[in-house]
């Protein structure tokens, strides 16, 4: 199967809008978006076959698979697809080969500023320790850059499953790093294992040295779990957060502090946070004063990519497209990129919001 045929609903026929701006050509950035889960699928089938590695039918035939994850056993299923996916890099290269596709095909959704997530841990027994594999992200990440033509910043992030104490190692890694490829730390994983608050010390070791503080919550967890982010990790941006919606006085606290939200429609839909597109309360968010930035989280479990995600919103919730350049400049503004990318990117998205939309425009 080739990339072509990814479930990607920026090229889906249905979300096609002949009348509209085209949404690839909009320039954004990508905040959320996890280093294993950006493989294109047609490099996981022949990463797979080059070493004899025989991947689950919902990778292969029946892929996109069919998620859940609204009990332990479908986060189980989940985590499982995931780590068959990680175990097809096994060079050097192909850690190369991953993030430079990653920045390609961000490049052509239109983003001039990506941030992609990883967990070395997860990668250091096979390339000589967190600190080398770290070393080899932070290279291939600035050469990847360079050919895509688009910037790009690595968040280590730090897995809740695991024991806080191997968070706080991963911190200090990450501090090590700051100014030198590394710009944030993250808390990744099922947010309903482990204690939130155990994480607290990994997290001020990272604010001490200046890192952006980008963990996950309130997805798969309700308001109360955003409220303890907020009160013990200090983020500066929450991943998902979408739950927040449920709560008043959760999104006035969101709001209050300045804290944005990476929103991934389609992976909400994917895991059964929501039954519906529809239901992905965007503007509930916006509407009550947070910054939102969407991301296409895992586009490989998911089937899309950074430009469906404005796509759902036009063709799900009828956003205009003064509204979705507005998201886009949300994610400019609260990424970390160099000022000059910011500027740029803005510049680019009013650009696009004044000139009108081409007959044959894709979505």
């Amino acid at each position: 199967m080739s990339d072509g045929d990814q479930t990607d609903e920026s090229a889906s026929p249905q979300f096609e809008a002949p009348d509209r701006r085209s949404l690839s050509a909009l320039p954004k950035a990508h905040l959320h978006l996890h280093f294993t889960g950006s493989m294109r699928h047609s490099t996981l089938l022949e990463l797979a076959e080059r070493d004899r590695i025989r991947l689950p039918a919902s990778l292969t035939e029946d892929w996109p698979p069919q998620l859940s994850t609204t009990d332990e056993k479908g986060w189980f299923r989940f985590q499982r697809l995931y780590d068959v996916a990680r175990s097809v890099l096994r060079t050097e290269e192909d850690v190369r080969r991953l993030i430079l596709e990653a920045a390609e095909d961000d490049a052509a959704d239109g983003s001039v500023w990506t941030e992609i997530q990883v967990d070395p841990s997860g990668y250091g027994a096979r390339f000589g320790g967190i600190t080398a594999f770290t070393d080899l992200v932070i290279d291939a990440v600035r050469d990847a850059s360079a050919r895509a033509g688009i910037g790009m910043g690595l968040v280590v992030a730090a897995n809740r499953t695991r024991h806080p104490m191997d968070a706080r190692t991963l911190a200090r890694l990450a501090a090590q790093y700051s100014g030198r490829g590394v710009i944030g730390f993250g808390l990744s994983n099922d947010e309903r294992r482990g204690d939130t608050t155990d994480f607290g010390p990994a997290f001020a070791i990272a604010e001490r040295a200046g890192l952006a503080l980008v963990p996950h919550g309130g997805e798969l967890r309700g308001p109360a779990h955003v409220t303890q982010c907020l009160d013990h990790l200090h983020p500066d941006r929450l991943g998902h957060g979408v739950r927040a919606s449920e709560s008043t006085a959760v999104l006035d606290r969101l709001a209050t502090d300045g804290v944005a939200l990476e929103v991934c429609p389609t992976s909400n839909v994917s895991l059964g946070v929501y039954s519906t597109l529809e239901e992905v309360p965007v503007r509930t968010l916006t509407d009550a004063g947070i910054d939102v930035a969407l991301g296409a989280d895992d586009p490989l479990l998911f089937g899309s990519r950074l430009a469906g995600q404005y796509a759902v919103l036009r063709a799900a919730q009828d956003f205009s497209d003064a509204e979705l350049a507005e998201l886009a400049r949300m994610s400019v503004r609260r990424s970390y990129a160099p000022s000059d990318i910011v500027n740029a990117g803005l510049t680019g998205i009013d650009e696009w919001l004044g000139n009108p939309p081409a007959e044959g425009a894709d979505a």
